[in-house]
């Protein structure tokens, strides 16, 4: 199934693109690793959408865009991207996402994730993250990772769901 991310007219998606795409040149460019076309076409696809896609969604992209690519291409790229914090796994829906930002080391990363479009704001919180390391202490534990992914439901949806309860109720 592919998505596209839900409408919200004050949000300039070529600019995510952009910035997406200048980070991943940025990080070849630093490595002295080759920014080659399929990590361009697989980032651009992912900031594209502020929806998570799936590896089989950006391959049925990439094919439709003129572009057909094997699979494990595909996964080696998001693999690349995840490593070098381009780009965040999704564990709950098996799919990915562009990375909007760079993270501290301390930085706990929160996915809200709305269950009616899709839509996925990435936001940061270094007090969860002081919350979940002192957790953390107090439990012997060690963190790998420090990702928390929240589902609800996103302002746009709510507006709408409201408009069609009221356009119910109104037809009555």
């Amino acid at each position: 199934m592919t998505h596209s991310a839900p409408h919200h007219s004050d949000h300039d998606h070529g600019q995510c693109v952009a910035g997406a795409l200048a980070r991943v040149e940025k990080c070849c460019a630093e490595k002295g690793l080759r920014m080659t076309p399929l990590r361009r076409s697989v980032m651009k696809a992912l900031a594209e959408t502020h929806v998570p896609l799936g590896a089989y969604e950006i391959v049925e992209r990439l094919a439709a865009a003129g572009e057909p690519t094997p699979p494990m291409s595909v996964y080696r790229v998001l693999d690349f991207l995840v490593a070098e914090g381009l780009a965040h796994r999704i564990e709950s829906r098996n799919a990915f996402l562009a990375c909007g930002h760079p993270h501290d080391t301390d930085e706990v990363v929160v996915f809200l994730i709305c269950e009616r479009c899709g839509l996925t704001k990435e936001v940061a919180s270094h007090a969860v993250g002081r919350d979940l390391a002192w957790a953390a202490r107090a439990a012997g534990f060690e963190p790998r990772q420090r990702v928390l992914e929240v589902a609800g439901t996103c302002a746009h949806c709510r507006e709408t769901v409201a408009a069609e309860v009221a356009g119910t109720a109104g037809a009555g």
